[in-house]
């Protein structure tokens, strides 16, 4: 296997990417229950055109806050055995995150080998430590500094979090930082705060144009929310959902319809305020919760987005 095919698609600002986000099941299943697991995923997949798939890397973030997690956290499959499976099965890319916080240099090294062989990981999103307290064994800039040295060639992408640009304001100059130490995309967290999103893409645009540089592509991620529950966990998570969002959701005959339109109405607000700023955008889509309702409206929303940004794009070359 070659290196990365996401970077060609990457390199063309007039193109949408799309994707879907997935987590790997709990550590306990075993590696057939997971392939079968990674079938009925791609089985709901075949209705639509993605263009690969994004597996996290789930860590206890519970130093981050002190809030108890709404869902008990479980450790996970790592993710390079599922991103494995799902690209074998759908021979299509697969982007991996990979929290790096747990392991010295020389693990993370010997992690990144077998990453490339043999499970075929070509792209690679690399996380943090969720706070900057406990026992952190390699930091992010570490970790970037090692995948600069290490003789693989990696497509390497990082995370943009837009509420940290509303708290502080200096998330544009994070991603620059980020593509000096080597990452070529980034994919944000969930978007419910349309103006935080707004405001830090416009602060990029800018400060690109200053420094005389290509904006990175940035994949703005979009999650249905049908409940109570889910919402709670969507800011224990950190992502900030406006007072009146939460109303409209909760007090809704259909939450998660309603949700559907409010991430339509949201995406539409960016692409108004941002489509003609020049930085490449794209699409996650991802389901929070693995009740059946949710993925299926993560679906349906997929189809949607995908349209608008197919569209914005559209229209962008005519004018």
């Amino acid at each position: 296997m070659s290196d990365s095919k996401l970077k060609q698609k990457f390199a063309d600002p007039k193109r949408g990417v799309y994707f879907i986000g997935t987590t790997p099941p709990k550590s306990s299943v075993s590696m057939e229950q997971l392939s079968d697991i990674g079938n009925k995923l791609l089985e709901r997949l075949e209705q639509i055109d993605y263009d690969g798939v994004i597996v996290y890397d789930i860590q206890d973030e519970s130093s981050r806050i002190d809030k108890p997690r709404p869902f008990p956290f479980m450790n996970t499959h790592d993710p390079r055995d599922y991103s494995a499976i799902l690209r074998e099965k759908s021979g299509r890319p697969v982007i991996t995150y990979k929290s790096v916080s747990q392991r010295n240099r020389e693990d993370f090294n010997d992690w990144l080998d077998k990453a490339w062989s043999p499970h075929g990981v070509r792209d690679l999103v690399l996380v943090g430590s969720p706070s900057s307290e406990g026992d952190i064994k390699l930091t992010l800039p570490q970790a970037y500094e090692t995948m600069r040295e290490h003789s693989l060639n990696f497509n390497m992408g990082g995370v943009t979090i837009a509420e940290r640009h509303a708290d502080k304001g200096n998330e544009h100059l994070r991603l620059l930082e980020k593509s000096a130490q080597g990452c070529e995309f980034f994919v944000s967290q969930a978007v419910y705060n349309p103006q935080a999103t707004i405001d830090l893409l416009s602060s990029y645009a800018r400060e690109c144009k200053e420094r005389g540089v290509d904006p990175k592509r940035i994949i703005l991620t979009f999650t249905p929310c049908g409940s109570a529950k889910t919402l709670e966990f969507m800011e224990w998570l950190g992502i900030s959902v406006p007072q009146a969002t939460r109303h409209r959701i909760l007090d809704a005959h259909n939450p998660l319809g309603e949700s559907i339109r409010i991430c339509r109405n949201n995406l539409d607000q960016i692409l108004e305020a941002c489509g003609g700023l020049g930085i490449p955008l794209g699409l996650n889509i991802e389901s929070l919760t693995n009740r059946k309702e949710e993925i299926d409206a993560a679906i349906r929303l997929y189809k949607l987005l995908k349209a608008t940004l197919d569209l914005n794009l559209a229209e962008q070359e005519i004018s």
